[in-house]
């Protein structure tokens, strides 16, 4: 029998706190196993949490669209020694379900390939379709492929407008209203990329799932979210490279390099609002493409720094975000999927960016 104590403070959800748990063969217990006393079981002691949940990260994709195999490993170790075992993943050129057949990588929550048309989104990222109309059907070959999400773009420059190009949606509302039906009747939920305050009312029409990124959201735009509980990942670390792609833009695509500044200034006061109004924040680094993978921690500091409070980003990254894809957290028999700190990263978001120790599937990394 293989025993590992957990003691300190285990957080289990916000207002349970556990004296210590047990990790029995892998699984965790909340009272000693029989025989404990004698099994010479090694002890951690520290802040215990639920492994942290990114749901915004690309294992597989690189700036140049999929990556090996052996690059994709030293990703998700990478998310995985940051804290990070869980990824919901969020669109890969790459198939990467092999992710979830190795123990030593975060499980992962696969959306498959992101959907998006050719030239309005970055290249060998997405699968793309050429006549907009195919949109409902490629939705359901990715809900059949996936677990239970589907990643699509909504909007995207669009540079056929020359000089007066700018952000723009990618489909019209109808078959956009089509594709989410169809994702709904194949068990499936739909999260969108979109930046543009255009694309937001479609999306919400649809029945969008979730919104990634959302910076061109209005106030009515957040009210609504908010009413309906729907999801928001504000990936602010992706938001703050908001004013370069600003200066590669500018001299080409005025217009939309303007609007890119304006979302980069005041994307601490959008988060602001949507923790304000009630819209449910999820976490996501968006690694993988320009963001580095092992980046949660510093996202997480993002958004305190946006005034969300400490405790609630904490819980928004670890045990309501598993609640959240139906992965379980600290609970008896569940699988042991925890991290460790040395100092209490409730009083402090950055205690995050040192795991003293990382146990997946039962092993410590």
């Amino acid at each position: 029998m293989s025993v590992l104590r957990l003691a300190g403070a285990v957080l289990v959800d916000d207002e349970t706190v556990l004296p210590e748990v047990w990790v029995v063969d892998g699984r965790l217990a909340m009272s000693p196993p029989a025989g404990a006393e004698d099994s010479g079981a090694e002890e951690i002691r520290g802040w215990v949490l639920p492994g942290l949940v990114d749901v915004h990260c690309h294992i597989g994709l690189g700036p140049d669209g999929a990556v090996t195999v052996e690059d994709a490993v030293l990703q998700g170790k990478a998310d995985r020694d940051a804290g990070t075992l869980l990824v919901r993943d969020a669109g890969s050129p790459m198939d990467n379900r092999w992710v979830q057949d190795r123990p030593d990588m975060p499980r992962l929550v696969r959306a498959g390939h992101h959907l998006a048309r050719p030239r309005r989104y970055i290249r060998h990222y997405a699968r793309e379709l050429d006549d907009v109309a195919e949109l409902p059907a490629a939705v359901a070959q990715e809900a059949r492929s996936g677990d239970g999400w589907v990643k699509i773009v909504a909007d995207w420059i669009d540079r056929s407008a020359g000089a007066d190009a700018d952000l723009a949606p990618l489909w019209p509302a109808d078959v956009l209203a089509d594709a989410l039906a169809a994702a709904h009747e194949a068990g499936a939920r739909v999260t969108a990329h979109t930046f543009s305050r255009e694309a937001i009312g479609p999306l919400l029409d649809a029945g969008i799932d979730g919104i990634e990124h959302g910076t061109g959201m209005d106030p009515d735009h957040v009210a609504e979210a908010a009413r309906r509980g729907i999801p928001v990942t504000p990936t602010l670390l992706q938001v703050g490279r908001f004013d370069r792609i600003a200066e590669q833009a500018e001299g080409k695509y005025p217009r939309y390099a303007e609007r890119m500044r304006r979302m980069h200034a005041r994307r601490y006061e959008h988060v602001a609002q949507l923790h304000d109004a009630g819209v449910p924040l999820l976490m996501g680094s968006d690694a993988g493409g320009t963001i580095g993978h092992g980046s949660l921690p510093a996202e997480l500091a993002e958004v305190v720094r946006a005034g969300v409070p400490v405790d609630q980003v904490l819980a928004a990254a670890s045990w309501r975000a598993r609640a959240f894809l139906g992965a379980p957290g600290i609970e008896s028999g569940a699988s042991a999927d925890v991290v460790v700190y040395a100092t209490d990263p409730r009083r402090d978001i950055t205690a995050l960016a040192e795991p003293s120790a990382v146990v997946l599937r039962g092993s410590r990394h």
